[in-house]
């Protein structure tokens, strides 16, 4: 079993083309460290909707330039038997470790087999490259990101030439062609012969959001802003003085690309602790700020956070959702409102009111840009497409913009998007959603939690008998088959998925109460609260998490 292990490492070894993981696997071979070795060797990154994500290292179940050769090559293979022979493939990177030769590699591996290669001039937010793809009529595009995970990680995201990424047949396509290539030897891979863009597609990616603004709009709103050691910052300023901002006031610790995120545990704004040091600032800056603005490091989701009371919090991705459709509903939208089913039906409610169809997806954006006649899209993970016309995938530049106008908006009639909040909640129901998230090391844990779900399904949660129960793998009317499972109570919805993206599982919750008054807010949320954390209770005991 040892001499097995052994051997297939040292066949990677003698095919591995980056002198760094040759250094580190030579070691582990050296070392005779077996459990290391096994786990580096017990399969492959698996391809699929998400494309590729995991860590860095040598090995087929780590993020390196083999296993992203591998990809390529296959991607290439894929792309030529749908007819593209010599099509463009557009090609962008974030600022995390390997991004930038993980680019190189791929632009190599493309014009070896004959495709047209652009690499995008310099580290640029996700948004940038899938505007590019089709502002360039590119066949596919690559970009190199592990969006919002821990510093040791990077992926491989793949879109094709609508601009949208990757969905079933076409994943399982491309992982065939992966699987099909024999040997890093037979990948030609050539030093030159692609074209590194100038900043002309970036231009066009700015002069392209001024289109999500009203013209003449007020644009008095005053920002602080964090990029999260990302690439945000530069486009996001860039587009806010177009647009006619305040200057955002900079959260400079994490204002530039860092690859090692030093001051965040996850440099995700969602997870406890990522905010703190865009809160100390928001509190020490004159005059004082009207929001708090966060992006992603690869920025194509965008976080809110307002003042309440004395102190700031941050909104959820619900909420920020709700204000986006209520905004575009009053400036006289048309078109499809698009969701992910674990998102708020608060969305379905608002394009029911306004006449406009409504559309649920599954979760990702590679399902929600497919939306028919799509107007608008968001999922609750902070993720929102405001311009479908110019990026088919979540936007966190144009969404910064979107809801700045409309903090902007309210300021200047003596309201606060807390207040618009409120509004929605008497017109519509107070919408409260939650989430329990549960992250492993152990990826069985999740799958075992799953199985007890199906096998000893819960009849009720927080007192509230469960009315109906879809097991999602079996799909539905209007959902392909997904590994997940929605229960519908009296008043409450949860849905439990494993993460497509992150070692989680993932449980969303949403409670909806009739609210006659603004009077009876309070006492609302403070109900609806209470059940949130009941039915959070009771799910995990039954999920034995």
């Amino acid at each position: 079993m040892h001499d097995e292990l052994i051997a297939q490492a040292q066949a990677w070894l003698t095919e591995d083309p980056d002198p760094e993981t040759r250094t580190e696997l030579a070691g582990l071979i050296d070392a005779q460290d077996h459990t290391e070795l096994a786990a580096r060797f017990s399969g492959t990154l698996q391809f699929g909707t998400a494309g590729l994500r995991g860590e860095l290292g040598a090995g087929p179940m780590r993020m390196n330039s083999s296993v992203v050769i591998r990809a390529a090559a296959g991607l290439a293979a894929y792309l030529k038997k749908q007819g593209h022979h010599d099509g463009l493939v557009v090609i962008g990177y974030d600022a995390r470790h390997k991004s930038r030769d993980f680019a190189r590699d791929t632009a190599a591996v493309m014009t070896g087999a004959g495709l047209r290669a652009a690499v995008l001039p310099r580290p640029l937010p996700t948004p940038v490259l899938a505007f590019a793809i089709r502002h360039l009529g590119a066949v596919a595009g690559v970009e190199v990101t592990a969006s919002h995970n821990p510093p040791r990680d990077n992926g491989y995201k793949v879109y094709l030439g609508d601009g949208s990424q990757i969905v079933p047949p076409a994943d399982i396509d491309i992982a065939a062609e992966i699987a099909a290539v024999p040997s890093l030897t037979t990948v030609r891979r050539p030093t030159e012969g692609w074209e590194t863009l100038d900043d002309s597609v970036l231009d066009a990616y700015l002069a392209r959001t001024d289109a999500v603004l009203s013209k003449g709009s007020p644009r008095t709103a005053r920002t602080v802003y964090t990029a999260m050691h990302g690439v945000g910052k530069d486009v996001l300023l860039a587009a806010f003085a177009r647009a006619g901002f305040p200057e955002p006031a900079l959260v400079t610790e994490q204002a530039d690309p860092d690859p090692e995120f030093p001051t965040v545990a996850f440099p995700n704004p969602e997870e406890p602790g990522a905010m703190d040091l865009a809160f100390a600032k928001a509190r020490a800056t004159t005059p004082a700020p009207d929001l708090i603005i966060a992006n992603d490091p690869d920025a194509d989701r965008c976080a809110v956070a307002v003042p309440d009371g004395a102190d700031w919090r941050m909104l959820r991705g619900d909420e920020v959702g709700a204000l986006l459709a209520a905004h575009l509903v009053r400036r006289g939208a048309s078109g499809t409102f698009a969701e992910s089913i674990v998102s708020s039906s608060l969305l379905g409610r608002i394009a029911e009111k306004a006449g406009l169809p409504h559309v649920e997806t599954l979760t990702g954006f590679k399902w929600i840009a497919r939306a028919e006649g799509l107007r608008y899209g968001y999922e609750e993970a902070l993720g929102y497409c405001v311009d479908p016309d110019g990026v088919r995938d979540k936007d966190g530049i144009t969404a910064a913009l979107l809801i700045t106008e409309l903090a902007s908006q309210l300021k200047e009639e003596g309201c606060t998007l807390l207040d618009l909040l409120d509004d929605l909640a008497v017109e519509h129901g107070l919408h409260a959603t939650d989430q329990l998230s549960v992250r492993v090391e152990d990826l069985s844990l999740i799958a075992a939690a799953m199985r007890r779900l199906r096998e000893q399904p819960p009849t009720e949660l927080a007192g509230l008998p469960i009315t109906r129960t879809d097991d999602l793998t079996r799909g539905t009317d209007t959902l392909p088959p997904t590994d997940g499972l929605r229960y519908t109570l009296d008043g409450a919805r949860v849905i439990v998925r494993p993460s497509g993206t992150e070692p989680k599982l993932k449980c969303y919750l949403e409670v909806v109460l009739p609210v006659a008054t603004r009077a009876d807010l309070s006492e609302a949320r403070a109900q609806a609260t209470a059940l949130l954390e009941s039915i959070k209770r009771d799910l995990s005991t039954a999920a034995g998490i």
